[in-house]
Parts: C-alpha cells; sequence; structure tokens
C-alpha cells in the first residue's frame, strides 16, 4: 500500500471522527507556517514592559499609608541591633549550662584515665559524684566569663586565661612527678579540666603561648608529661 492512500485513509478517519463527535477541530500532523515560526522565534529579554509586582505593590502600599497614617508599617533597617542575627543564640546561660557539662565529662574522663594508670578498681560512683560536685562551679565560672561585660576588654580576658592556663598545667604537671598516687587521683582531674578550659577561651596565639610554657616549664625542671 502505497504512501499516499495511507494518508488518505487517515485523512478520513479524522473526519469522520470529528463528525460522529461534533467538534470542529480537526487533528492534523502537519504544522502551519505560523506555528513553525512561534516555535523558532526567539524570547524577549528586553525586561518587562509593564510594572513589575514589586511595583505595583508599592503603589498600593503607598495608598493604604494614605488611607490609615496611624497604621503605617515602619520598616527596620538590616544593622538594627534589634535583628535576630546580632542577638546570641543561647546567651551567657547557655554557654555556662553548654560548658559546664562538657568540663563535667571531661573531668569524668580524666578521673577514669588516672584510675587506670594506677591500676586501681574503679569506683562508678566516686568517680561520677567528684564529676558532678564541681558542676555548679564551673557553671559561675563560664557565666562570668561570657557576659558581655567580660568581652569588652579582649586582652585583659586573654591575659587572664593565659596565666591561669600556666599555673594550672604547670602544677598538673609537678604534682604528676612530685606527688603520690593519692593526691593525684583527688588534684589532677579537677585542675586538667580548668587547664583544657583555659586554652579553649583563649584565642589562639595566646593559647599556643601557653601551651609552650607548660611544655618549656616541664623540659627545664626535667619532668615527665604523664
Amino acid at each position: 500500500m502505497s504512501a499516499g492512500n495511507r494518508k488518505e485513509r487517515r485523512a478520513k478517519e479524522a473526519t469522520l471522527g470529528a463528525q460522529r463527535t461534533g467538534s470542529p477541530f480537526r487533528p492534523s500532523n502537519e504544522l502551519e507556517q505560523d506555528g513553525v515560526q512561534m516555535i523558532l522565534k526567539h524570547p524577549d529579554f528586553s525586561g518587562p514592559k509593564g510594572k513589575t509586582l514589586f511595583q505595583l505593590a508599592e503603589e498600593r502600599q503607598r495608598e493604604l499609608d494614605r488611607a490609615n497614617p496611624e497604621k503605617r508599617l515602619v520598616r527596620v533597617p538590616a544593622s538594627s541591633p534589634t535583628t535576630t542575627g546580632d542577638v546570641p543564640a543561647i546567651g551567657p546561660l547557655g554557654d555556662a549550662l553548654f560548658y559546664s557539662t562538657s568540663m563535667a565529662a571531661l573531668h569524668f574522663t580524666l578521673d577514669v584515665i588516672v584510675y587506670s594508670q594506677y591500676r586501681e578498681d574503679i569506683v562508678w560512683n566516686e568517680i561520677v559524684w567528684r564529676a558532678a560536685a564541681p558542676t555548679p562551679i564551673f557553671i559561675l565560672l563560664v557565666y562570668l566569663t561570657h557576659v558581655d561585660f567580660s568581652h569588652r576588654f579582649p586582652l585583659l580576658r586573654n591575659a587572664a586565661f593565659f596565666v591561669g592556663s600556666i599555673v594550672a598545667g604547670c602544677y598538673l604537671a609537678y604534682l604528676g612527678n612530685k606527688y603520690g598516687y593519692f593526691h593525684v587521683m583527688k588534684a589532677a582531674p579537677p585542675v586538667g579540666t580548668l587547664w583544657v578550659w583555659s586554652v579553649v577561651e583563649m584565642s589562639l596565639p595566646f593559647a599556643a603561648t601557653s601551651a609552650l610554657a607548660v611544655l618549656g616549664y616541664i623540659w627545664w625542671n626535667g619532668l615527665e608529661f604523664f
């Protein structure tokens, strides 16, 4: 069967189908010249020809402001201190709770390490109690060092933590080499916790310098860092 006969038969079937349904449309598999030009037409990048939605919204807002001047909306500038971006996420109290929890966990870990070093049987109740007992002190210390007033003098803040970290680190190395195991088991966990906390609170140059100072103290006195 030739291609022409197939086209004629399809056109006849389409005409009969349109007559049965009463539809004025005639299906076709051919494109007209206007349709081809519409498909090949390039999009218009020249921008909107009329007012945009933002412009219409501003005009409507101005009309509402003129009609109700008492209910006029006031725009807050992005640099205003009342924006949520300038408000601390959790504040000094939240920092105190978060830091104190981490410090209690560090105290617990150091206590377990000291027990294991001296091959003593771990008494979990005592270790948990010793980790929980200084937690209120940790909360108070962190809160006082995280309020706005303490951040107004960053140099003094770093200097205070710098001195505290050196004292805590040197004393930790000294008691580990000069005192007996009972004293070390009692003093090493809290002193080590305060040392780590002081280093974390400082800026990087102060923290690195304090660590070098502690290492220099250990080397100068011939101590062993256990």
